[in-house]
């Protein structure tokens, strides 16, 4: 049992998109990663996510609309919800998923992170 500080996690690393394991819980990984500008459409055929805006801010679209997350935010895509967070400038965000989730879900692209790191 370790204290996880997330401003020291989230400076170990610099790129987009590919997102670290920072911890598990019953299935779940807690999930670190970094945006900056537009991701895939995409959705999760079993899988709902959550997105925690740590710093920065991104908007969660959907077809139908469009969520602004700032800040001490989040949002629950539930399973089945096609999606694509935007993020003007770089956004840190912490995800809870369960383990195996892939980030791109039902799409392959280079954005694929399909084996995770821990930090």
């Amino acid at each position: 049992m370790e204290k996880v500080n997330l401003r020291e996690k989230f400076a170990l690393f610099s790129d987009h998109w590919r997102p670290r394991i920072a911890g598990e819980l019953n299935g779940q990984q807690v999930k670190l990663v970094k945006f900056a500008g537009a991701f895939e459409w995409h959705h999760h055929v079993d899988e709902d996510e959550m997105f925690l805006v740590i710093e920065g801010e991104f908007v969660m679209e959907f077809r139908e609309r469009k969520v602004e997350l700032k800040k001490g935010e989040f949002l629950i895509v539930p399973r089945g919800v096609e999606h694509r967070p935007v993020a003007e400038r770089e956004v840190q965000v912490m995800l809870l998923e369960p383990a195996g989730t892939v980030n791109t879900g039902n799409v392959r692209s280079e954005l694929t992170a399909e084996r995770l790191d821990w930090i």
